[in-house]
């Protein structure tokens, strides 16, 4: 039953010396603030982190080719090889791992190598197969990406970039149909794509115009060569497996030496996000690790503060033990004060840190910062309560142990 005598007391022994009440509280306070800030700013990390790889496989790797570091069968060292058209069913046949393969070419660059009328820009051309969406994913405001029809019949399509859609055409122009020059080559618009990460592979991908792979060669006497090859990991296989596996292959095929470490280029995207991942738990566990250590040295501060209150108590805990009170309702007193102390510091510091994380959050979604929507989840605003329950519980133990050890007959003969 609610015992509203009792909170009565305990608000007034809290409140009856304000200023020691306030500096023991701070402690705690300041604990429980610091760590909601810092949980938040690793949240925001993390949110950030993940908005920047947004469609983007992290079971993926790259590969191209490079000069050779090692002579082999009668090449020299130095030698320049290409990837070519030979290569992409050479690994989709050897290497049953693999989910999707992509060859890339490179091109454009010029002055102004993307016209349409009187407008002109210039940007990266790249001959993308339908699969490198699938690894490197672009969200499309109008139409359609490239598809394998337009790579089996060699269409002269292409996908546009937002920015480019943004110089070459009138604001809400629908662009698909049109048709914009690359290169001195009429190309029409079947798609504009947004890119949805911050990774740029070949440049930025808001500045490139996309043409079917088949049609690239083709129109720009390419051959057969492939600049580069973007592969990615059937599910539940690593991708250090493929890699291994696509440089032997590769190396076989091409007459390289399985020692050059050199010769074929590239890197796995799997392993740069582990590195990401591992340093995010890094941040996590030291930040819990310096916030709960924090909100420990407070509640050591509202345990010496409860000693020396019920050392200032001996006389008024000998009389209610005189008068018949248990010891479990001298430890109840004692405990029931330092932990509404501890929870009162602590819901404000909770309340504080979540507004300034509030805030913060308002400015950086302005600004588009790479830190993005710093706040704690409802279960660790839990989770805090809770810890903030134990130590509250935990700061008034020994205060409660002494205050139940005093003999009654000797607390009331103290002066």
């Amino acid at each position: 039953m609610f015992d509203i005598d009792r909170w009565q007391e305990i608000w007034f022994t809290i409140t009856h010396n304000k200023s020691r009440s306030v500096l023991t509280a701070f402690g705690v306070f300041w604990g429980m603030f610091m760590l909601v800030v810092m949980v938040g700013a690793g949240v925001a990390l993390k949110k950030g982190m993940s908005k920047n790889i947004e469609g983007f496989a992290t079971n993926s790797m790259f590969v191209w080719s490079q000069q050779t570091s090692v002579p082999y069968k009668g090449f020299i060292k130095g030698r320049n090889w290409n990837m070519n058209n030979e290569d992409i069913p050479l690994l989709i046949n050897k290497i049953p791992e693999i989910q999707y393969l992509a060859p890339v070419l490179f091109g454009g660059g010029t002055p102004n190598n993307v016209t349409r009328n009187d407008k002109s820009g210039s940007y990266g051309v790249k001959g993308n197969y339908p699969a490198y969406n699938q690894i490197d994913e672009s969200k499309m405001i109008y139409g359609r990406y490239i598809n394998d029809i337009d790579i089996a019949e060699k269409r002269k399509v292409c996908v546009i970039g937002e920015r480019v859609y943004q110089v070459l055409f009138p604001k809400d122009e629908n662009p698909i149909g049109k048709d914009i020059q690359v290169n001195g080559i009429y190309f029409q618009v079947v798609g504009v794509a947004r890119h949805t990460s911050d990774i740029n592979i070949g440049g930025n991908a808001e500045e490139t115009v996309v043409l079917p792979f088949s049609t690239m060669q083709q129109a720009f006497n390419q051959g057969n060569i492939v600049h580069f090859m973007a592969i990615t990991a059937k599910p539940g296989i690593k991708v250090k497996v493929i890699e291994d596996k696509v440089h032997a292959v590769l190396s076989e095929k091409h007459s390289i030496s399985p020692d050059d470490k050199k010769a074929i280029g590239g890197f796995n995207m799997e392993d740069i996000f582990n590195i990401f991942l591992y340093l995010g738990i890094g941040i996590a566990t030291l930040i819990w690790f310096v916030g709960l250590g924090t909100l420990f040295a407070g509640a050591i501060g509202v345990s010496n503060i409860m000693l020396v209150t019920v050392r200032e108590r001996t006389k008024e805990i000998g009389i209610r033990r005189a008068l018949g009170a248990t010891p479990s309702n001298i430890i109840t007193q004692i405990l029931s004060e330092s932990i509404i102390l501890t929870l009162i510091a602590g819901v404000t510091g909770l309340m504080f840190g979540v507004g300034l994380l509030s805030l913060v959050g308002y400015f950086l979604e302005k600004n588009n910062s790479f830190f993005r929507d710093p706040q704690i989840s409802f279960v660790v605003a839990i989770a805090a309560l809770l810890i903030l329950l134990i130590i509250g519980t935990l700061a008034g133990f020994m205060p409660a142990n002494r205050a139940m050890n005093i003999k009654p007959i000797e607390a009331i003969r103290e002066e």
